[in-house]
């Protein structure tokens, strides 16, 4: 469906924020995920078509966006990681102004739209509210009720569980696995959990490139039987490599990876995604969680 060939994008001030991106990317959620300042946004606006690439190609349906820009942005929701609302007007009015704005020019097929993205993002008994009074949760839901509108094949959402409390996340949760069944769904993020939880594939970005990708299991199955948990203590025991170091029930405890146990109070832990981002976060930058 979708195609990235050697993206790349420097700003006026000499951030280079992506470095030879290459994606194919069909049916379902892609996790994109990586630090702060990583290139995450750049590269969701530029798959947008808010912002051109420097150079490199973006191919939908085997079609360069380059030349016909508007087959894209036709048949995409995108809700950016940060987004105002218009005071003092209903989510409903809202919604049908943005609809509008999507060439939903039909009053009826339109008013039905917006009732379908209602009841999608449980949103309906809020229609007559203003959004600008709505909770962080509600927002964001609307944010993806707006994104729906037009039925795109492409959503792109940014940083969309950003705030929200353990509640709310969960809904969002659900919400996105059932759109992601039947269209391509890019979720940026830093929150490992939220990739782990809900995409099949990931995308990890440091630094401005894709250090690695594939399926979400396979990005840390390979440390099955290489991660350990155990007391913090200084100096670490030798040949190990320090993931992370947090508190467990009030104790201190560190996270580490080691082809073999490390020490004799050290137990074998499940490896996760986080694990893996970790290294690569370590590799690549240098910083330890």
């Amino acid at each position: 469906m979708l195609q990235l060939h050697n993206i790349n994008k420097t700003y006026r001030d000499g951030t280079r924020a992506l470095k030879d991106i290459s994606l194919q990317l069909g049916t379902g959620m892609l996790g994109l995920l990586g630090p702060n300042g990583a290139g995450k946004s750049s590269l969701m606006r530029t798959i947008a078509t808010i912002q051109a690439p420097d150079s490199g190609r973006i191919l939908f349906e085997g079609r360069d966006m380059a030349q016909e820009p508007y087959r894209l942005r036709s048949r995409l929701g995108y809700l950016p990681q940060h987004f105002g609302v218009y005071p003092h007007i209903s989510c409903y009015a809202l919604l049908e102004h943005l609809a509008i704005l999507k060439g939903l020019q039909d009053k009826p097929q339109r008013r039905r739209q917006i009732d379908q993205v209602l009841a999608l993002t449980n949103l309906t008994g809020q229609a007559t509210r203003q959004p600008s009074h709505f909770s962080g949760g509600q927002l964001q839901r609307f944010g993806v009720a707006q994104a729906l509108l037009g039925n795109p094949q492409i959503l792109i959402l940014d940083e969309p569980t950003a705030g929200l409390d353990p509640v709310e996340r969960l809904r969002l949760h659900q919400l996105l696995h059932d759109i992601a069944q039947t269209r391509l769904v890019l979720l940026s993020t830093h929150i490992v959990e939220d990739i782990e939880h809900l995409a099949g594939h990931t995308a990890l970005l440091i630094d401005g490139a894709i250090v690695a990708c594939g399926h979400t299991r396979a990005l840390f199955s390979y440390l099955d039987g290489k991660i350990w948990q155990g007391p913090a203590k200084h100096p670490l025991p030798g040949n190990t490599q320090l993931l992370g170091q947090r508190l467990h029930y009030g104790k201190p405890m560190v996270r580490l990876f080691s082809q073999q146990c490390p020490a004799a109070e050290f137990e074998p832990v499940p490896p996760s995604l986080q694990d893996s981002y970790f290294l690569a976060l370590q590799k690549h930058t240098g910083v330890i969680a």
